[in-house]
């Protein structure tokens, strides 16, 4: 794989440079910075994905993959600096990884026809298409993952949360926020209470927020975290023995980063699941062969299998597959973004199409169209086990409540199309 390594204030310049290979892939990557212990598994995993396409397949059908990088720090400002600095290479999808860079790119890539792909995160409502032409996140959105945080509270207690408490910890910003509006739809359908405890930037000040847990003892707490923030609530949790079962993440909080510093104490906390955990899959062993043992591993290869590294390896998957998608439907393998945006629109993942990449169960089956962008809304529940030092998966995927978020989707995304002067249609 060709990958060339850009920082916003030198891309300008080094994109005139060598010609750009056949497809080009975006990695707007944080490998510095507060979040970096995240960002670098999660670019890692993307990276060597790619390669192991190039390396075993000869590339998407014959087309080589090209990679540009550009690191942003996870600053909101520098990744726009990316976008504008990498766009001119041919790049068919972005991926940033941070739901502030998300909102500032969403009107940029639909003026200059590049699709976005927001994997559990972003917009929610991006999910209509018929407003966000541009823009995806499926398999699963924040929303499905506050009906999925419920729906395990209600399973756990035989179906009836009436009266009881759930705290919401989240991170204050517009990623920590995007729950709220379901969360309280949720409250009025099933009866039970909900608390707000935002945390502010990076995190680690939350003792006031867990006094109160201590004092006003809600039932369940939810957390919308990101980077130390994670590891500062699971920590502050233990100090005040709130049960750990009772504690459930959004899948942005389910890294063994946020867990393994808490050691034993972080025994049973849960997290929702966007994908499977661990590395037992075949794809694993082509990437022993002929990415890590080779010595093209984007790092040091300790990180396979790890649950960011997954998710990074399963956003490039799905680009990989996507371009594929266009490829059939233009009969052309050398496809452009716009056709890029046809594929990823047409995307179907199935059992079968994952066990014949080698993931098998990895990832729930979704279908995408013009009217839905975010897939079919399914998710799982994982736990951590300190004593094996794992995740594992508790529950099936399943399905979000629709009923609760697909009026939320057609409202948020039907202001917005007013506010941006859009006209709502497929094409």
């Amino acid at each position: 794989m060709k990958l060339k390594l850009i920082t916003a204030a030198v891309a300008v310049l080094m994109a005139a440079g060598p010609a750009m290979a056949d497809l080009t892939f975006s990695i707007l990557s944080y490998r510095t910075g507060p979040y970096a212990p995240n960002g670098i598994p999660l670019a890692d995993g993307q990276a060597d994905y790619f390669t192991l396409i190039n390396e075993r397949d000869g590339g998407i059908n014959g087309e080589k993959i090209n990679v540009v990088e550009c690191e942003t720090g996870y600053n909101t400002e520098k990744g726009v600096e990316c976008y504008e600095a990498t766009k001119g290479e041919g790049v068919l999808v972005y991926n940033p990884y941070s739901t502030g860079m998300a909102y500032q790119l969403i009107p940029k890539v639909t003026a200059d026809g590049i699709p976005l792909h927001t994997l559990g995160y972003g917009r929610t409502s991006a999910k209509n298409g018929k407003v966000f032409s541009n823009v995806f996140n499926y398999p699963a959105n924040y929303w499905d993952g506050a009906s999925h945080a419920v729906s395990h509270i209600l399973d756990v207690n035989g179906g009836d949360i009436s009266g009881k408490t759930i705290a919401l910890v989240y991170h204050n910003s517009a990623y920590g926020k995007e729950p709220i509006r379901t969360l309280e739809e949720l409250a009025k359908k099933h009866g039970y209470n909900l608390t707000l405890l935002p945390v502010d930037h990076p995190g680690q000040e939350q003792k006031s927020q867990w006094l109160q847990i201590r004092r006003e003892k809600p039932d369940y707490v939810l957390m919308w975290g990101w980077g130390v923030m994670n590891q500062v609530a699971i920590q502050e949790a233990a100090n005040i023995r709130f049960p750990m079962e009772n504690f459930i993440g959004i899948w942005w909080s389910a890294s063994e980063n946020d867990v393994q510093p808490a050691g034993d104490a972080s025994d049973g906390y849960k997290a929702l699941a966007l994908h499977n955990v661990g590395d037992d899959y075949p794809l694993y062993e082509d990437l022993q062969k002929y990415v890590v043992d080779a010595g093209k591993a984007a790092g040091a290869g300790d990180q396979l299998g790890t649950v960011l590294y997954n998710r990074g390896l399963y956003t490039a998957m799905l680009s990989v597959e996507a371009a594929r998608t266009a490829q059939k439907i233009h009969g052309t393998n050398a496809i452009t973004p716009a056709m890029m945006r046809d594929g990823m629109e047409a995307l179907e993942m199935t059992e079968a199409k994952m066990a014949g990449l080698g993931l098998p169960g990895f990832g729930p089956e979704f279908k995408v169209s013009c009217e839905n962008h975010g897939g079919n809304g399914f998710g799982a529940v994982s736990q951590w086990d300190a004593n094996a030092g794992k995740w594992s998966l508790i529950t099936d995927y399943v399905q979000s409540d629709q009923d609760i978020i697909g009026p939320l989707i057609l409202e948020d995304s039907a202001a917005y199309a007013a506010e941006a002067g859009i006209t709502q249609g497929c094409n």
